[in-house]
């Protein structure tokens, strides 16, 4: 008999450690959960009014491979004002969320064997969905210094070598807030065009950034339009919209047609009623992005300066985003820690090492909370680490 089992590939993937701690605390009420990212308040009201209408004026078909005409114009225009440059309607594609236009791009130009560098800690799936498709990954590691994470540039180039056929990078970065400096770009481009390095971007906190200016800093205004650069975004973070699972990509001309045919053999469409939600957040969304900014600015400052208070803990300061991304002194093993954590102080946190061995030792709490739940999940924690220092 042969074993019923997936692919090595498949088997040697990672399991979720978020997952696996927020099973520990899931079930409980008094467990406050800091767990996952995303706001505690719901979608904006008009992105779901808009949605409600379309559902019920009947908009549940089949719609084109690479998303509706009026949707993907409606983006082309957000991403042009953004940007402050034409980025064209035929150069996009709408997703089934941003994860799956990772995955996408990845199947398009990902091969087995293909190098693929990543920079971590980082989310989960930019590691593992490369692994998927048997890829081998190199990561190279942001590094805390001076209180804030930090990319050493000439690592990072170290590990660009002819052989790379893929850079992942996501910034602002889930979990530690990095967001990369303005001025690096133009050699991470470089070096990427001289090898014929793709280039692919995870951009969902671009809006939400802490400092001035509409975004963080983007590779698309400086990238041909027809070359190896391609951004995934998704409208879950800065709309509030996590479980609408809606994104897209924007794509090398050349690239498009062979996106369609990919999508087609994964998810055909985006839901036809949700892209009628996602034209509104495109279209009136300006003020809601504005409040969230100020929003998570106040609560990001709430928490890490509570954070700092608490003796033996390290919070660098995220620079976008919605997370702090702290350790603990003694914390050896992440997961044990935050299952602890539940079980004495009923708060529930990503344990680091989710994110890499980088991020062992360190925990990840999403402050996209209103502030009395941050200020309670706070005290919960000071209490349980003075206890843990007696």
């Amino acid at each position: 008999m042969f074993s019923p089992t997936a692919r090595p590939d498949v088997l040697a993937l990672r399991t979720s450690q978020i997952r696996e701690v927020a099973n520990v605390g899931m079930a409980r009420k008094d467990v406050l959960k800091f767990w996952v990212g995303e706001s505690d308040q719901p979608t904006p009201a008009f992105i779901r009014e808009a949605t409600a209408k379309a559902l019920m004026d009947g908009e549940t078909f089949y719609t084109h491979n690479l998303g509706r005409p009026d949707l993907r114009e409606a983006l082309s225009a957000y991403l042009s004002r953004l940007h402050d440059q034409p980025i064209a309607f035929e150069r996009l594609g709408i997703t089934s969320a941003g994860v799956n236009a990772l995955m996408l791009v990845s199947q398009a130009v990902v091969s087995p064997g293909d190098k693929v560098v990543v920079t971590t800690p980082a989310w989960p799936n930019i590691v593992e969905i490369p692994r998927i498709l048997s890829a081998r990954m190199e990561t190279v590691s942001l590094d805390p210094a001076q209180g804030r994470w930090r990319l050493d540039l000439d690592k990072l180039m170290d590990a660009l070598t002819p052989d790379t056929r893929v850079l992942f990078l996501n910034s602002p970065n889930n979990p530690t807030g990095w967001t990369l400096p303005a001025q690096d770009r133009a050699a991470i481009l470089a070096r990427c065009r001289e090898y014929g390095i793709w280039l692919i971007t995870d951009d969902p906190y671009e809006r939400l950034i802490f400092g001035p200016g509409k975004s963080a800093p983007s590779f698309l205004p400086l990238a041909d339009e027809d070359e190896r650069v391609i951004s995934t975004n998704t409208f879950s973070k800065a709309w509030r919209m996590t479980g609408w699972r809606m994104g897209w990509m924007v794509l090398p001309k050349s690239l498009v047609n062979s996106m369609g045919v990919v999508i087609e053999y994964n998810t055909s469409c985006a839901p036809d009623f949700i892209q009628s939600g996602a034209i509104a957040a495109l279209n009136e969304g300006e003020a809601h992005i504005a409040d969230l900014r100020t929003e998570l600015a106040v609560v990001k400052d709430q928490v890490i300066g509570a954070l700092r208070q608490m003796p033996g803990v390290d919070a660098p300061e995220p620079e976008g985003g919605m997370y702090a991304f702290f350790r603990v002194e003694g914390v050896t093993d992440s997961v044990a820690f935050a299952k602890d954590l539940i079980d004495k102080a009923a708060v529930g946190l990503a344990p680091g090492s989710a994110f890499g061995p980088e991020g062992q030792g360190w925990l990840r709490w999403c402050f996209a909370n209103r502030p009395e739940t941050n200020a309670a999940g706070l005290e919960r924690l000071a209490g349980y680490l003075a206890a843990r220092q007696k």
